[in-house]
């Protein structure tokens, strides 16, 4: 080789491993007593979050100090790597908030509890919450209008009026606002019963959002430790853009971590879809939603491992969002969403449509879904669409007031194991070809075909669509779990369930017309619950009452429940694992992990291992039973 030759080899190797090694990485501080006009250390620190923003690049950290800011953190870029990510981070052990709402003080008494606020039209800038009314594809208006602006007394929300007259009412148990927008000027009134508003905290709505970049394609970005609160959301179809109070906007690789997110008019955290002229133009219609998926896959960021997804949201508490919790349409996949508390989700009811579950995914391939805490909303987990290799697993949902669980028009396969799925419906199984193992279900389940839809299975571990079917039901497994019965009525069914066909009991024998056959072996069926028909030696005790009491205890949520360990003895059960499972039969695909290997439920809810020989049926292994009582959730400030 010539010199020259070797010269400039040597030099493109060298600058190649130069350009992957991290630059020397920045840390921006923000504090109550800074000025954006100064350089960003500690001691002399920017004012706005905004402004640590503008200047951080890939490696550097934002560290943000105790206080309350009210600004939209739209970040600028994002990191390029996992090694080379911007942080975004509450000072350790500091309280920060960043919130979407202003404190309002010029409050006039109109009369009995109710007082008015005018501001001029500028306040807003360019977005008025007041005049931006929720709609889109499968919302659902109740024949009113909605706005996404809110009024908060202390920190907690009034509930928009139909009407200005109601405002002027008797005050009911839910106090009222109403808001009025003309060319000039908004003008608010609300009821504060005894309380005078310029003398407590109030605020009203102001940014559509808190922490969401404008444009898809910031990557690697972390959000750590903050207090993340009350956004004019707009509503969050799978067919558009999903604006939540914190979003990650069609982007890879971020993480969301052990913030508080509150208070949101329609979604709260979102791992969602990109926007287009073809936003909200669905009809409502399954076809509209294939196109969806179709132009996603042909984005200039394409719908891929490589470009979308594999997001970390873990031990996040999100409450007051009256559309969903976490909601992402094809921007969740190949994430990780584990201990996070959940609760208080679409409680309210002043509109509906579709959407509303503490976890609401579209799409969501290789995603895990673990360790979460939801209760108190309408649906606490909703799987729609293309749950292909999703594992739901040692999840606690109760106090649900439709479902814990919606399996919506998937094809498999999908796990669900190690669940306690407490409230009075624990299933809605709209799908195919899942693994259900080691759960307790304390409720009923409910199940039909889907024949009027098609919906996409996909190639093994990857978005790339290998074709679309029916959901005809079944093709179900269901090993070593326990059912509990109780009274068949419609408790907590949705009247859109009650008025279609579907089958519905505690038990398995719900399956018994389904197309394709179901598997079953090593279930206990206790209280009435009723086996399939064709599940040979199944442990039937209808006269059997486990006493099954959640109660929140000073140390956390404990599970109180009485399990006999003769169960162990009178049946020998194998531990599930891949080759048991066999594989879902519309995609033709084994039950295996992310990343292609096979697996086994050889752990419990707590993490515990299982008996290789013979476990132990249920979530928990057979040594969990010698305590009174079972700690299943840490304590959070929930209600």
């Amino acid at each position: 080789m010539k010199i020259a030759a070797m010269l400039k080899l040597t030099i493109g190797s060298t600058l190649s491993v130069l350009g992957a090694l991290p630059a020397s990485a920045a840390e921006y501080h923000v504090a109550k007593s800074g000025n954006d006009h100064n350089p960003g250390t500690i001691e002399q620190p920017l004012l706005t979050i905004s402004a640590a923003a503008a200047r951080a690049m890939p490696g550097d950290t934002i560290t943000v100090h105790e206080g309350i800011y009210r600004e939209r953190v739209n970040p600028p870029r994002g990191g390029v790597s996992d090694r080379r990510r911007i942080v975004y981070r509450a000072a350790p052990g500091q309280h920060v908030v960043i919130t979407g709402a202003e404190v309002i003080k010029n409050w006039t008494h109109v009369q009995g509890s109710v007082w008015k606020a005018t501001l001029p039209n500028t306040f807003f800038g360019d977005f008025n919450p007041y005049s931006d009314r929720i709609h889109g594809d499968w919302f659902n208006p109740k024949d009113r209008d909605h706005h996404t602006g809110a009024v908060y007394l202390n920190g907690h929300w009034l509930a928009e009026a139909a009407r200005p007259e109601d405002v002027f009412a008797e005050p009911g148990p839910q106090a009222l606002w109403f808001a009025r927008v003309d060319d000039a000027h908004t003008t608010i009134w609300a009821q504060f019963a005894d309380v005078n508003p310029n003398e407590a905290l109030v605020e009203i709505n102001v940014r559509q959002t808190v922490f969401y970049p404008d444009q898809p394609g910031r990557n690697y970005i972390t959000v750590r430790g903050f207090t993340l609160r009350q956004a004019a959301t707009p509503w969050a179809p799978p067919t558009a853009e999903q604006i939540g109070l914190i979003g990650t906007h069609w982007s890879k690789g971020w993480i969301i971590e052990d913030n508080t997110i509150a208070y949101s008019t329609c979604a709260g955290l979102t791992l969602g879809k990109h926007g287009d002229e073809f936003d909200n133009t669905s009809a409502n219609s399954a076809e509209g939603y294939v196109k969806t998926i179709e132009r996603a896959l042909a984005h200039p960021i394409p719908w891929s491992k490589d470009h979308i997804g594999r997001h970390i949201v873990r031990r996040n508490h999100i409450a007051h969002c009256e559309q969903g919790g976490i909601i992402g349409s094809l921007g969740g996949a190949f994430s990780t969403i584990t201990d996070n508390v959940i609760h208080d989700i679409h409680v309210r009811r002043l509109f509906g449509g579709s959407e509303m579950a503490g976890i609401k995914l579209h799409g969501a391939i290789d995603t895990e879904i673990t360790g979460n805490h939801i209760h108190h909303t309408v649906r606490g987990l909703w799987l729609d669409w293309m749950a292909q290799g999703t594992r739901v697993s040692r999840n606690l949902l109760h106090d649900n007031t439709s479902h814990d669980l919606f399996l919506e028009v998937n094809h498999g396969p999908f796990v669900v194991d190690n669940n306690l799925l407490l409230s009075p419906v624990s299933v809605l199984d709209i799908s195919e070809g899942g693994a259900f193992a080691h759960n307790l279900f304390a409720g009923k389940i409910i199940t039909r075909a889907e024949l009027d839809r098609e919906t996409p299975y996909h190639r093994p571990h990857d978005t790339a669509i290998a074709g679309l079917a029916v959901t005809r039901g079944g093709d179900n497994r269901f090993f070593n779990n326990i059912f509990v019965g109780g009274t068949l009525d419609d408790r907590g069914l949705d009247d859109w369930i009650r008025k279609m066909p579907h089958a519905h009991g505690f038990g398995l024998f719900i399956y018994d017309d389904k197309s394709f056959p179901s598997r079953a072996e090593g279930n206990v069926y206790l209280r009435g619950a009723q086996p399939g028909r064709d599940e040979a030696n199944p442990v039937v005790l209808p006269g059997y009452a486990p006493g099954i009491r959640l109660v929140e205890a000073p140390d956390g949520w404990r599970l109180e429940i009485s399990l006999d360990a003769a169960w162990a003895a009178t049946r020998h059960r194998k531990l599930v694992t891949t080759e048991w499972l066999g594989r879902a039969r519309v995609p033709d695909l084994p039950f295996e992990n992310a990343v292609g290997e096979p697996i086994a439920i050889g752990i419990d809810y707590f993490g515990k291992a299982r008996a290789e020989e013979n476990p132990f049926p249920g979530p928990f292994t057979r040594e969990a039973f010698d305590r009174a009582s079972l700690r299943v959730a840490a304590s959070c400030p929930c209600r």
